[in-house]
């Protein structure tokens, strides 16, 4: 599996957008699981990037935080990636693989591909993160799976539908002008 330096590029540019946007949360008070545009970011590195740099792009951030870069949040190292919201943060690089494969899939740019466009961000860009993230929150927090389901899951869900909806109104035009393959793989000779 060859790595092309345009799609080291774009995966660094992914990268940069979900530390930066890690910056904006909004703690609840309640809960140590903040609000946070990080999964806004996974969706769209996973949809613009495909499978492969989707997951280098957030994978890359995961790991350089747990050997104690501040990415996340300004914070890093293993007690962020131990610590409570863990389990959502492991989850990333494989939410955007998995959207990474099943968006670009999907043809058209109707209703109806927006409509598929949205599931899957929402399953795979939302939904699923909350399996491991909940799990790891109940698990470190000494919750029982009920109320970890409330500190972790409930109060999120709105949120995390109205960035899938984001998402797929950014995807659909975007990789019209930009698919996969124009972003990722490196440019034919005389070409840019």
């Amino acid at each position: 599996m060859v790595f092309s330096l345009r799609g080291i590029l774009f995966s660094a540019l992914f990268a940069a957008l979900l530390v930066v946007l890690s910056f904006f949360n909004l703690q609840l008070g309640f809960t140590p699981v903040p609000i946070t545009l990080e999964n806004l970011v996974i969706m769209l590195a996973g949809s613009l990037l495909g499978a492969r740099y989707g997951f280098f792009s957030t994978a890359l951030v995961v790991l350089l935080t747990a050997l104690g870069l501040p990415l996340l949040h300004g914070s890093g190292g293993l007690h962020l990636i131990l610590g409570p919201t863990g389990g959502y943060i492991w989850a990333y690089p494989f939410s955007a693989l998995l959207i990474g494969w099943l968006v670009p899939r999907i043809k058209g740019s109707g209703l109806s591909a927006f409509l598929l466009v949205f599931l899957v961000l929402e399953a795979f860009g939302s939904l699923i993160l909350y399996i491991p993230g909940v799990l790891w929150l109940a698990h470190t927090a000494h919750y029982p799976l009920s109320k970890a389901l409330v500190m972790g899951c409930y109060p999120y869900l709105p949120g995390d539908a109205a960035k899938a909806v984001i998402a797929a109104l950014a995807v659909l035009p975007v990789r019209r002008l930009f698919p996969v393959q124009r972003l990722t793989e490196a440019a034919a000779p005389g070409h840019s």
